[in-house]
């Protein structure tokens, strides 16, 4: 195969900040927009392109969890808390009191850089979800209003422009394949200072060097779920967004947290499911659209306590003796105190005669209600306006007019079978302290690399936040040029192009090897776990490690790349396995289930790192955060105009 790149993999470039930031999505680019905005210098490289790259980079329909915003009528607090309680303690308190504490400012500064966020043209002027002063428009709970609607297809290339003003160094199609550390000079710590990687196009090396690293990779994705024929929607986030970060800040010893939690697949496209949003449902960017069965039989909304809803605006609202309720990202059923109106559980469908299949109808429904689900949601989410939106108008779909089916129930768009699994709905991730830093020195995280992440308003908030105080760390540290590492440099250079020189034709693929491992987890780490079953799979992913790695072959440096990524992978599902093997105890809040489950252990995280070859593990009380959020939050933030510190 003819590559239409010129080769550089004899080349070394070499970087050096004193803000590393590692992955362009979209806390990447906030971070990088905050840290910069300090003065410091920055660089941020990405895998793909950065106009349009991660997960949120093609688009969002709507910003979650905004306490602050004019509209709203919670409090940060009362917001944190009840997502908190949703999960039984098991979220993340500081990241997601962020959120709720910045979402509107980062909202507000996206908007000031070129991002749309109100309704300024009127074109849903006098609909029920709209602020007549402000022209904000709202979703899910109208009388609350801590979910705004958005045109998310407007902001990544706004936050580019912005790294272009502020002078962002921006490194695009380069894979970070290393966290470069040493010990710390302060203390018995390991120091992150900078990374390593290679050029997907021209195979070059790169070399970075930083006094702050942030972390801003995706969550992981293909452990369980693999189609060679499919690979590119095999998941619900882009091919890129694969988890390396996680992989990388594993391997230089990194705690994380939660990467025991799993769910049933949601969302793939892999021979069992259809794309996102694509098809008639009512959750999400759905809601609330009206679902009727195969007779034209409307399905009836009802409240939490199952009284039937009679009217649309019910829907939309909370219950009488109710303050608000959540729904958005969230797939997991909320509490009752926190619980929406949703359609009848087709399990009572069924006894009272509807009829397979359903369909999202969005004809009877207000007209400005339509229009916003179908012309505005359903074109402003990630992966949706040309794949969806487009195609369907192209296809004759006229939602005045036509129906469309659901496929599955609920978020999916098809019914997966137990073992087939994702990281999705508030998964593992790196542990943070309240700067956002890890327990390697100056490395932060951000957005999807932190547990319990969680949808765009997250990923900007804690990426902005990380983005602060990394630059803060910047001033206490200094950089160390990669001759203090050059052995670590140089056997990663090893490792990385060894699949460039191996017989193409013997070797393994790694599609190949991506199989056997999302087969070896379904088999070894579905929904029930026991013990020697972990252990058994651990051990056929360390013979693949042995015996599959040394065998495996890449013809260019973008084959190089997948082939990397694959390698990461392994390492993820490797993690996983540790951490179920860790946690002892059931929890079905983290969706884990043990068949030998000890029902004496107390409730609490069970954070991971690896120290050399042996995996250790602690408990974390599930308030380690602290009690009071706002005065913590003060304390870390006192710099912030408007924190309030005492």
């Amino acid at each position: 195969m003819k590559w239409h790149y010129k080769s550089e993999v004899d080349q070394t470039y070499y970087y050096e900040s004193d803000v590393l930031v590692l992955g362009g999505g979209i806390a990447g680019c906030m971070a990088a927009i905050a840290a910069a905005e300090k003065g410091c210098k920055v660089t941020i490289v990405e895998k793909a392109g950065i106009k349009r790259s991660g997960a949120g980079g093609s688009g969002c329909d709507h910003w979650e969890n905004a306490a602050t915003n004019p509209g709203s009528t919670v409090t940060p607090e009362e917001l944190t808390h009840a997502m908190l309680d949703d999960n039984d303690g098991y979220n993340n308190a500081i990241s997601h009191y962020i959120e709720a504490r910045e979402g509107w400012d980062r909202l507000s500064e996206i908007e000031k850089i070129g991002g749309k966020i109100r309704d300024d043209v009127d074109q849903f002027k006098g609909a029920a979800f709209r602020d007549e002063a402000t022209k904000l428009l709202y979703a899910y709970d109208y009388e609350s209003k801590i979910t705004l609607r958005i045109w998310g297809t407007t902001f990544k290339p706004a936050m580019v422009k912005r790294l272009k003003e502020l002078g962002v160094t921006i490194v695009e199609h380069t894979m970070i394949t290393a966290l470069r550390s040493q010990h710390s000079e302060q203390g018995n710590k390991t120091l992150c200072t900078g990374a390593i990687g290679i050029q997907t196009r021209t195979g070059a090396f790169q070399v970075f060097s930083a006094k702050s690293v942030i972390m801003a990779m995706s969550r992981p994705a293909r452990i369980w779920l693999f189609s060679a024929a499919y690979p590119g929607i095999c998941e619900f986030r882009p091919m890129s967004c694969i988890g390396d970060g996680h992989a990388m800040g594993w391997r230089i010893g990194a705690e994380f947290n939660m990467m025991e939690k799993s769910v049933r697949a949601q969302f793939s496209s892999s021979g069992r499911s259809f794309p996102p949003y694509s098809t008639g449902n009512n959750h999400n960017t759905w809601y609330p659209a009206s679902i009727i069965d195969a007779s034209g039989q409307e399905v009836p909304y009802q409240d939490r306590d199952g009284n039937i809803l009679k009217t649309f605006d019910e829907r939309v609202r909370p219950s009488a003796d109710q303050a608000y309720f959540l729904k958005g990202g969230n797939i997991e059923q909320a509490k009752y105190k926190y619980d929406g109106p949703e359609t009848m559980p087709y399990e009572i469908l069924s006894k009272k005669g509807y009829k397979l299949p359903f369909y999202a109808d969005l004809t009877e429904m207000p007209q400005l209600e339509r229009d916003v689900i179908w012309g505005m949601m359903v074109g402003e989410e990630g992966k949706t306006k040309i794949p969806v939106l487009e195609n369907h108008r192209r296809a004759g779909f006229d939602p005045k007019k036509h129906v469309l089916q659901c496929y599955g129930v609920g978020w999916q768009s098809a019914a997966f079978l137990p073992q087939e699994r994702q990281l999705f709905g508030l998964p593992g991730g790196f542990m943070n302290d309240w700067h956002l830093e890890t327990n390697i020195e100056g490395l932060y995280a951000a957005g999807d690399a932190l547990f319990a992440s969680n949808c765009y308003g997250h990923a900007a908030a804690t990426g902005s936040y990380a983005g602060r105080h990394a630059a803060d760390g910047a001033k206490n540290r200094k950089l160390y040029p990669p001759e203090r590492d050059v052995d670590k440099i140089s056997e990663e250079r090893e490792r990385l192009y060894a699949p460039l020189y191996r017989a193409y034709d013997q070797g393994m693929s790694w599609k190949e090897l991506n199989h056997g491992i999302s087969k070896t987890m379904q088999l070894y780490c579905g929904e029930i776990k026991e013990e020697s079953l972990l252990k058994a799979g651990l051990a056929v992913l360390k013979d693949y490690e042995s015996t599959c790695l040394p065998m495996a072959v890449a013809s260019n440096p973008h084959e190089l790349m997948r082939l990397l990524e694959v390698y990461n992978i392994l390492t993820v599902s490797q993690m996983v396995i540790e951490a179920s093997l860790a946690r002892k105890k059931s929890c079905e809040k983290l969706e884990f289930f043990r068949s030998d489950s000890d029902e004496t252990v107390r409730e609490a995280f069970v954070v991971i790192r690896k120290e050399g070859n042996q995996v250790l593990h602690r408990n974390v009380p599930l308030n380690y955060a602290g009690d009071d959020l706002k005065k913590q939050y003060a304390h870390y933030n006192e710099t912030i105009k408007g924190v309030e510190t005492n």
